[in-house]
């Protein structure tokens, strides 16, 4: 890479910023990928997502994987955690939810590859376990299972 600094245009990574009350009012910011001619995994995991229940108002809990494959830009990892943590008072389902971080993150990074992996809390005793992928896995690309079990309950 150039000697240009790649951070320059980040407005939230060093600062003191206040958790943006509903995802609509989150940034997600990116970077330039200096390996972007490089074909790699990277995995953000989100082991303590919360949003609401958009019927009850009671909180829902997840555990997310976020696997993308970048290509010219790379997410910067504070805005990120903001956006995720945007949802604590956001009324969605869990579809909705997942869904909607996946589609956010690849609209914003255009990757390769992107894929999320939504393990939902039980509600009323079922979990409910949400996947998304932009398409199949790139020849080649190094993909990792998520290491997360599914539900087992007591049993």
């Amino acid at each position: 890479m150039t000697d240009r600094n790649i951070y320059e245009n980040l407005d939230q990574l060093g600062q003191q910023i206040a958790a943006p009350s509903s995802p609509e009012q989150a940034e997600l910011e990116r970077v330039a990928n200096p390996h972007a001619d490089t074909l790699y995994l990277a995995r953000f995991v989100c082991p303590e997502f919360t949003s609401l229940c958009p019927v009850t108002g009671q909180p829902d809990f997840a555990h997310l994987v976020i696997d993308y494959a970048p290509a010219d830009w790379l997410v910067e990892s504070k805005s990120l955690k903001l956006f995720l943590t945007s949802f604590r008072n956001h009324g969605a389902f869990h579809e909705d939810c997942t869904i909607r971080v996946g589609k956010t993150v690849a609209e914003l990074l255009d990757p390769r590859w992107i894929r999320i992996s939504g393990y939902w809390y039980p509600r009323g005793g079922i979990p409910i376990d949400v996947f998304w992928q932009s398409s199949a896995i790139p020849d080649g690309l190094y993909v990792p299972e998520t290491g997360v079990a599914p539900y087992r309950g007591r049993g």
